[in-house]
C-alpha cells in the first residue's frame, strides 16, 4: 500500500473509534498501536513507552495544571457573580446593559479561568436567570453567554494556545500577547451586537431601568479588583521578562488559592477537594490526550504518512488563501467533532510544514486557529458550551441557544476574514513587547 492509502486507513479508522464513543486517547493510542504493528513491525512498537513519557516529561507542560488549578480555584467561589454584578452597575442604563455585562465578564473571567466551559457555567449560572427574569429574550440571553464563553481559550492565559505553542515549538508568552487584541476586538463586538439587539428588543417590550449610587458601582469594583491584580501580575512577570510561563502559571495558581481561601472563605474541606479534584480530572485527562497524540504522531511520522500529505498539500499548484480558506474548513468541520486539544495535537503536525511553506506565520495562525475552535464550541452535534447553557438554563430549549449563538457564530467567522486582511492585530503587540519574531 502507498503512503496515501495509508493515510486514508487511518483516517477511516481514528473517526470509526473516535465515534464509538471511546476516551479520545485511547482511541489514539489504539489506533496507534495497530496501525504500527501492521506497518511498522515490532521494533517500531518497542519504542511506544518511551515516545510517550518523553512527550509527557517536556518541563512546559507545567503549565497546564497550574493554570487548570487557578481555573478550578476561582470556578468554585463566587468569583462569576461578583464579576458580573460588578459590571451590571455600571452599564445598568445602557441598553442591553446587562448582556454587555455578562459579555465582559465572560471576557474578564476566561482571562483568569482559561477555561470556555467554566466561563460558561460560572458566568451563565448567575447571568441567565438574571437576564430572563429582567426581559431579555431567551434566545439573546443564551447565545451571548454561550458565545462570550468561548473567549476562554482566546484570551490568556489559555491552555490551548499553550498547547498549540507546544506543539509548533512556538514562544507561549508571544502566542499569549497576540491573544489580547483580538481577544478584546472580538469580546467587543459582542458586546456591540448584544447592544443593537437590545435596541430592537426595546422597541418590541419595555424592560425595567435599574439605577445604582456612584458608592454601589464602586462597591461592585472594589470585588473586581483582586482578580485585576492577578491579570496584572501575570503580565508583568510574563512579559516584563522576569519569570518563565510555568513560573507565572505557578503564581498565578498561588495568587488565586490565595484569593479564595482569604477573601471567599473557600477554606473547608469540601471546597479544596472540589478544587483539587477538579484540577486533577482536567489536567489527567490532558496529559493523556498530549502522550496518545505523540504515539499517534509518531505513528504517522513512521509510516510516512505525514511527509507525504504535507508534500502533496505542498506541491499542489494552488493559491496560499485558497489553502489556507480549504484548512479552515477543516478545520470547522473538524471543530464540530472533536475538543481543541485533540484537533491541535492530530494536526498540526501535518499542516505546520505546509503553513511554513506558504509562508504563514505561525503565531498569527495559531490565533486564527483558536477563534476556529471557539465556533467548534458552539456548533452541534459536540458544541460542548451548548451543552453547558442547556445544564445551567434547563428551562430554554436547546433550539433557542442554537438560534441565540447563530449571529455569534457569524461575528467569528467575519472576525477571521478580518484577521486575515489585517494580520497585525494578532502579531504588533507581540512585536512591539518582545520584539520581531523570526
Amino acid at each position: 500500500m502507498s503512503e496515501l492509502q495509508i493515510g486514508a486507513l487511518i483516517l477511516v479508522a481514528t473517526l470509526a473509534v473516535l465515534f464509538s464513543g471511546l476516551p479520545i486517547a485511547w482511541g489514539l493510542a489504539l489506533v496507534s498501536i495497530v496501525f504500527l504493528a501492521l506497518f511498522g513491525g515490532e521494533g517500531a512498537l518497542a519504542t511506544l513507552a518511551i515516545t510517550m513519557m518523553g512527550e509527557l516529561s517536556s518541563f512546559a507542560l507545567l503549565t497546564i495544571p497550574l493554570f487548570i488549578l487557578l481555573g478550578a480555584s476561582v470556578g468554585v467561589s463566587r468569583a462569576g457573580a461578583d464579576i458580573f454584578e460588578s459590571l451590571h452597575r455600571w452599564l445598568a442604563r445602557l441598553p442591553g446593559g446587562l448582556v454587555i455585562a455578562n459579555i465582559y465578564a465572560c471576557g474578564l473571567f476566561s482571562a483568569i479561568c482559561g477555561s470556555s466551559p467554566a466561563t460558561a457555567a460560572a458566568i451563565g449560572k448567575i447571568g441567565v436567570p438574571e437576564m430572563i427574569k429582567r426581559g431579555v429574550s431567551p434566545r439573546l440571553a443564551t447565545g451571548a453567554i454561550c458565545a462570550g464563553g468561548t473567549l476562554g481559550i482566546l484570551i490568556p492565559p489559555s491552555v490551548t494556545l499553550i498547547l498549540y505553542g507546544i506543539a509548533t515549538e512556538t514562544s507561549i508568552g508571544r502566542l499569549f500577547l497576540a491573544g489580547v487584541v483580538p481577544g478584546v476586538l472580538l469580546t467587543t463586538l459582542f458586546a456591540l451586537y448584544a447592544w443593537a439587539a437590545s435596541i430592537r428588543d426595546l422597541r418590541a417590550r419595555a424592560q425595567p431601568e435599574e439605577r445604582y449610587t456612584l458608592a454601589q458601582k464602586m462597591d461592585g469594583l472594589m470585588r473586581v479588583l483582586p482578580f485585576l491584580l492577578i491579570i496584572a501580575a501575570v503580565a508583568v512577570f510574563m512579559y516584563g521578562g522576569l519569570a518563565t510561563p510555568s513560573e507565572v502559571a505557578a503564581i498565578a495558581a498561588f495568587l488565586a488559592l490565595m484569593l479564595v481561601l482569604l477573601i471567599y472563605r473557600a477554606w473547608k474541606p469540601r471546597d479544596l477537594w472540589a478544587i483539587y479534584r477538579d484540577t486533577v480530572r482536567e489536567s489527567t485527562m490532558i496529559m493523556m490526550i498530549i502522550g496518545a497524540a505523540a504515539l499517534f504522531s509518531y505513528m504517522m511520522s513512521l509510516l510516512y504518512v505525514s511527509q507525504t500529505v504535507a508534500d502533496a498539500l505542498v506541491s499542489m499548484a494552488m493559491n496560499r488563501w485558497v489553502l489556507l480558506a480549504a484548512i479552515q474548513v477543516l478545520l470547522l468541520f473538524a471543530g464540530c467533532f472533536l475538543p481543541p486539544v485533540a484537533i491541535i495535537l492530530m494536526l498540526m503536525p501535518i499542516l505546520q510544514p505546509v503553513l511554513e511553506a506558504n509562508g504563514f506565520d505561525l503565531i498569527w495562525f495559531g490565533i486564527l486557529l483558536t477563534i476556529n475552535l471557539e465556533i467548534g464550541l458552539i456548533t452541534p452535534p459536540v458544541g460542548l458550551n451548548l451543552y453547558v447553557l442547556r445544564g445551567v438554563a434547563p428551562q430554554v430549549p436547546l433550539t433557542e441557544i442554537l438560534w441565540g449563538s447563530l449571529p455569534f457564530v457569524l461575528l467569528m467567522i467575519g472576525f477571521m476574514v478580518l484577521l486575515c486582511l489585517v494580520p497585525e492585530l494578532a502579531t504588533w503587540l507581540p512585536d512591539a513587547l518582545m520584539g520581531r519574531g523570526l
